[in-house]
């Protein structure tokens, strides 16, 4: 053969080759077929991609591309209101269905590819606008593609020198956020969740009360600390008096009233007893938001004994913070808000944000670096070519911090602040809706109590309790009925509510609706689904 006809038959192969992988391609990505590798690619192993291969551009592509390409059949999954939920097995048999072992060999990049099909097939969908479990509910997709950049990005947040861009980022958002609770200046971070912003706040009232604490401890204290909190706030409130040193004891519950609400009146009662007898009152937890109810604690009340005692005072507001944005709705749940010393506020509850994003704002500027700054020469050194303010490492506790920024500044600009107060509202619009469905089907619900917020409690009726008179022995037998139907929910799929007893009944439903995904026709769907499953439900 010539050369140039060897050139030609080469060509030719090549080309063939081409669309032999074009086709695979095609394949994969029509019909019912999941996304799959190329032959050639599939059969690779993570040392044939990057970063270990410079030459690893198209297949690194191609598997990223995969990747992508079963996060976005999740999502068009989650979204469909024909699909389940879960698919529940038992812990044991969950075990015997997935591959998790771990082996001394790698793994082809087309068995990665199937673990996160997966992973992804057997999770619960809590992005569903079926699933109103958690107070985290629902799949903001601006918020994702922030954090898929987050992860891209891969950076940790204590310098400026290594993430300048999320750095400033976040002083633009806490900032606004700030602003939003009422003051002009301030300090904020953004924590691994909202028990530890709570602890933040605990341990920055200390650090203010008594600054010398942090070199000399307890012997720096006129006194035992004593710490107040309604009975019905967040569990993590009583863990910092456990984490930090007072003791559980010293953590004094509250009175609530009958909407879940701290009794001022009781509050300042206890803190008077504990001053006559030597103790040191110095710190109010009040709470925007409970978790099981969604009562909003009094602010102005709670602030004006806390002036009066001179003790700090801190809003747990990680559920109900997102309420601040609504004009129809933020008064007069969060009146008052101002006069706090500390607020936390988590926007990936109320406004959608993915998790985790948790922040923790105080109205004095500089108080988390003179709280918690240890001065490590090695990471914070002030010799630095910009201003060392910007770094934010000694502001913390934990020195490495996550990125939960980018996604939340991301959604932010998406939406606008506008837009996240016509969510808030819409969401409230929502539980109202629910609570009227509710009352029109009395021989089948038993609402609870009016919501504050987006909790709507209730009970269920099987066809075994209607037409009883309601008493406390029907209380019981209902609450009975709240585990049976759950457990009907799971194996069913189709919807989840969550139950949980509190101080005054046996178990009830506590609907949450937080996600921009549900519509009337979801809450409909939910209580026939509800009523489909339970009537014939017996208890003793």
């Amino acid at each position: 053969m010539s050369k140039l006809t060897l050139d030609g038959f080469f060509s030719y192969c090549k080309q063939i080759a081409e669309h032999i992988q074009l086709g695979e391609r095609m394949a994969s990505l029509s019909g019912q077929g999941t996304p799959k590798l190329t032959s050639a690619v599939g059969n690779l192993y993570y040392d044939s991609i990057l970063p270990y291969r410079e030459d690893a551009n198209a297949q690194t592509r191609e598997f990223l591309a995969r990747v992508v390409d079963v996060l976005l059949d999740y999502v068009q999954q989650v979204n469909d209101r024909n699909e389940k939920i879960l698919e529940f097995k038992m812990p044991e048999e969950m075990q015997k269905t997935l591959d998790l072992a771990l082996h001394d060999e790698p793994l082809p990049l087309k068995q990665l590819l199937e673990d996160c099909k997966s992973a992804l097939k057997h999770q619960v969908k809590t992005g569903h606008p079926h699933f109103f479990n958690q107070l985290s509910c629902g799949l903001d997709i601006i918020s994702l593609a922030g954090e898929w950049l987050t992860a891209a990005a891969n950076t940790n947040m204590f310098t400026y020198e290594i993430a300048p861009v999320f750095i400033l980022m976040e002083n633009v958002v806490l900032e606004k956020m700030r602003s939003m609770i009422g003051w002009k200046t301030g300090d904020s971070i953004l924590a691994p969740g909202g028990s530890v912003s709570n602890l933040y706040a605990f341990l920055a009232a200390r650090h203010h009360k008594f600054p010398q604490y942090k070199e000399k401890g307890l012997t720096s204290i006129p006194g035992h600390l004593v710490m107040y909190t309604s009975d019905q706030c967040h569990y993590s409130v009583k863990s910092c008096a456990s984490v930090c040193g007072l003791g559980t004891d010293y953590c004094i519950c509250v009175p609530s009233d009958e909407h879940g609400r701290m009794i001022p009146s009781e509050l300042e009662r206890l803190v008077r007893y504990h001053k006559d007898r030597g103790n040191v009152p110095f710190f109010v937890n009040a709470t925007s938001g409970t978790t099981v109810l969604g009562a909003f604690d009094p602010l102005m009340e709670i602030a004006d004994i806390c002036q009066k005692y001179d003790m700090w005072m801190h809003v747990d507001a990680a559920w109900g913070g997102g309420l601040l944005f609504s004009k129809k709705y933020r008064h007069p749940r969060l009146t008052g808000i101002e006069r706090a010393d500390s607020v936390t506020w988590n926007p990936h509850k109320l406004m959608g944000t993915l998790l985790q994003c948790s922040t923790v704002h105080f109205k004095y500027e500089g108080i988390l670096l003179s709280c918690n700054a240890m001065s490590a020469e090695y990471l914070f050194m002030t010799d630095k070519i910009y201003d060392p303010r910007y770094d934010t490492g000694d502001k913390v506790i934990q020195c490495g911090r996550h990125n939960d920024i980018f996604k939340l500044w991301l959604q932010w600009r998406g939406k606008g602040t506008s837009g996240f107060e016509r969510h808030m509202d819409r969401l409230m619009e929502l539980s109202e809706y629910m609570v009227r469905r509710i009352k029109e089907q009395p021989d089948k619900f038993y609402l609870i109590l009016e919501p504050e917020m987006v909790n709507v409690s209730f009970w269920y009726l099987p066809k075994q309790l209607r037409n009883l008179p309601h008493d406390s022995n029907k209380e019981i037998k209902l609450g009975k009925v709240c585990a049976k139907l759950k457990g009907k929910m799971m194996q069913a799929g189709t919807i989840m509510v969550g139950y949980q007893p509190d101080d005054r009944r046996p178990n009830f439903f506590r609907n949450i609706i937080s996600s921009a995904a549900v519509t009337e026709k979801d809450i409909d769907f939910l209580l026939s689904e509800m009523d489909r499953l339970g009537q014939d439900i017996i208890v003793d």
